[in-house]
């Protein structure tokens, strides 16, 4: 996996120096405040080595956001093969990120998410890429929108994977890009 470098970040694979930082954010209560779950250290270590073995072999993923500056590691922005029917068929690829607290309000995501916008549809060539959040998720929706997706109220959904005990999370909200609106906006 090539890293890919903006003005303020890089995005790469994941190194070992990062388990501190994604166990940090797969359990912080904040972060992860429209997620079902909490990972421990040891599901978090698992997950890790599952993302990076991805990243090597796919090109692409979930990538750890580095400051270029400082070489700290804030947590990840990626490109990800979604498949969640029926708002995300096989095929489908989604962009998503999520950051240490003491990291949100920079610009970071929405800065990483345009350079990984770039890459899915100039490098792997995606017609389109999508992404999509709890529907009270106003932090992530609001940089949906920054970077020009576009709401797709009738492709809202019940994500199959959030368990009944969490009804609050069900409900998504899907926004899609397509390559030729993010050309015409650059």
């Amino acid at each position: 996996m090539k890293p890919i470098r903006t003005e303020r970040l890089i995005l790469r694979n994941w190194e070992e120096r990062d388990r501190d930082l994604f166990f940090r954010i797969n359990s912080d209560e904040t972060v992860m405040e429209f997620f079902p779950f909490r990972r421990d250290r040891a599901k978090a270590d698992a997950k890790m080595d599952e993302i990076r073995a991805e990243n090597a072999e796919n090109g692409y993923g979930w990538m750890a956001a580095e400051i270029a500056a400082t070489g700290d590691c804030i947590g990840f922005i990626g490109l990800h093969d979604a498949e969640i029917e029926p708002a995300a068929p096989s095929g489908t690829i989604e962009i998503g990120w999520r950051l240490a607290p003491e990291f949100w309000g920079k610009g970071y995501v929405t800065e990483g998410a345009a350079a990984l916008l770039d890459f899915g549809f100039d490098t792997l060539g995606k017609p389109e890429i999508i992404s999509f959040a709890v529907e009270k998720n106003h932090r992530s929706t609001a940089v949906m929108e920054r970077l020009g997706m576009r709401r797709e109220p009738s492709g809202d959904f019940d994500h199959p994977e959030v368990p009944d005990t969490h009804p609050e999370l069900k409900r998504h909200v899907l926004y899609r890009l397509s390559r030729e609106d993010w050309r015409a906006r650059k």
